[in-house]
């Protein structure tokens, strides 16, 4: 038996002004063939995938096709988007024959003239393979799972938490799934539910003690033991989209059962939708945060910058708290990091101990960003290289480039070449900085980063701040999108009326 795998990765935030680029794809790290299994057997969801099969009682040959990965960011170039594609094809093409396909993909990349990346790479695998090769597809729980989606993949598998710090057990749950077609004459029938709703990330959080996150959670979990039920996830969307389908999604899988995948989906998709209100907040004003933080002599304050999230697509060189942070004294260090690509190549040329006058923000988010002005002291250059775990990353490699630590007296500024997860305790630590230390640090996350700071941290403040990713996306210009849709548009009354999909293997 020949199982084939593969990943294609990216989350897309139309707010941001800053295209994704083939380039970004290239040098986040693509693998090939047999390269990508080796080199990904213990990451993320390809770790799950190939870890899995390689446990079953008749061992399959593991057919790698590729992982095109690229870090959250703005829409997607067309010429990016036509060599994924192409990359794709050609990979699956050379795979063939395959007995069924395991795809880790995002579930939210949108790109000029695209706006269902992942509907429209499913239905050319399907083309491809024909309808009855099983082909099992891994989501982010922010997904925007659309009915072209539903219709090419026999099941989707979707991360249960948020931080998604179960990124390789949903590769392993999908391997399962996978396990139950080929080997156990599973026909998988798929109910799917698009609820007219878009929700806040800050206040999603399922790894807390308690709340509506973790009950749904642990609902999920629960009906995934029921032994006709393959698969259930909620996607409550990636916000910052503005394209025509954007809404939250339910699926359920189950083994050839379509009345109990109906109802299972009705039932979680009206939970959401009565829950949606529950997502929304009051985060902190950038001055009374930091003077929170100022105040703060027991330990470490984290402040969460939703607006400017990497992990949500944004630019990632706002400098808007940065700008509160140097009005004050601070006894221990304060920091933030930045995305400056010039200011780093400055640093470079002055060198360590050497001051410079450098502008810092606005070069990226030209749409909500400013731009400051200050001396810095260069503390240290490096290369910004390491793995991440937790929150995104199981063994994940991440380059950002060359780096550099700037000082303003007690304010520490790390700033990279590029993007990636600017919330990570892995690169503070690269850099030099002990976060746990700190007076003060700033996350750009609106939630995943409380999975390794929430047991370390004094204080977390979710900030409210402008920038690509804002908590209140719904006070943004969008057009795309369609209406009604809440919170944009109250939405009086709505009830779950569940889509079915039936799989070539339930067909056959």
């Amino acid at each position: 038996m020949r199982i084939a795998v593969g990943q294609i990765w990216q989350e897309t935030n139309t707010l941001n002004p800053c295209p994704t680029t083939r380039e970004d794809f290239e040098l986040f790290g693509v693998s090939r063939g047999a390269e990508m299994v080796s080199a990904m057997a213990h990451t993320n969801e390809l770790g799950g995938f190939i870890q899995s099969l390689r446990q079953w009682a008749d061992a399959p040959e593991i057919v790698g096709l590729a992982r095109l990965p690229a870090w959250p960011g703005g829409l997607i170039t067309t010429d990016a988007y036509e060599w994924i594609a192409d990359e794709m094809a050609t990979a699956v093409d050379r795979a063939m024959p395959v007995d069924g396909v395991l795809l880790a993909l995002h579930g939210a990349m949108a790109a000029d003239g695209y706006p269902d990346v992942e509907g429209s790479i499913l239905h050319r695998f399907r083309q491809r393979i024909g309808d009855h090769v099983p082909l099992v597809v891994t989501l982010d729980l922010h997904a925007n799972i659309t009915p072209q989606m539903a219709d090419s993949a026999d099941a989707m598998v979707l991360y249960h938490c948020m931080p998604h710090v179960d990124i390789q057990d949903t590769g392993v749950r999908a391997t399962g799934v996978l396990e139950r077609i080929t080997n156990s004459g599973a026909r998988p029938v798929t109910a799917y539910q698009r609820i007219p709703v878009v929700l806040p990330a800050e206040r999603a959080n399922t790894e807390a003690d308690n709340g509506f996150a973790v009950r749904r959670k642990q609902r999920l979990q629960e009906l995934e033991r029921m032994p006709h039920v393959m698969s259930a996830g909620v996607s409550v969307v990636q916000p910052w989209m503005d394209i025509p389908d954007l809404s939250s999604t339910v699926v359920v899988v189950t083994d050839n059962d379509e009345t109990l995948a109906v109802d299972l989906c009705s039932e979680l998709s009206r939970e959401l939708w009565d829950t949606r209100r529950e997502y929304l907040g009051e985060l902190e004003s950038i001055e009374v945060a930091v003077q929170k933080a100022a105040e703060c002599t027991a330990g470490l304050t984290v402040l969460g910058d939703a607006a400017d999230a990497t992990t949500s697509g944004a630019p990632g060189d706002s400098v808007w708290i940065l700008q509160e942070l140097l009005k004050y004294d601070w006894p221990n260090l304060a920091v933030v990091t930045i995305v400056a690509p010039e200011v780093v190549e400055q640093a470079s040329l002055q060198g360590i101990g050497n001051q410079f006058h450098a502008e810092l923000g606005g070069r990226r988010d030209t749409r909500f960003g400013t731009t400051i002005s200050l001396d810095v002291e260069v503390k240290h250059l490096f290369d910004a290289e390491f793995t991440l775990s937790g929150h995104i990353g199981t063994n994940m490699p991440i380059s950002m480039g060359k780096s550099a630590v700037l000082a303003s007296n007690n304010v520490r500024i790390i700033a990279t070449t590029r993007t990636g997860p600017h919330f990570a305790p892995e690169l503070f630590q690269t850099a030099g900085i002990d976060p746990f230390s700190a007076a003060v640090i700033v996350a750009k996350s609106p939630c995943g980063f409380r999975a390794v700071y929430t047991a370390r941290a004094h204080q977390i403040i979710n900030v409210r701040a402008p920038g690509c990713a804002p908590s209140d996306f719904w006070t943004y210009p969008f057009e795309q999108i369609p209406r009604p849709l809440w919170p944009w548009d109250e939405i009086e009354h709505w009830s779950p009326q569940p889509q079915v999909f039936v799989s070539g293997a339930a067909r056959s």
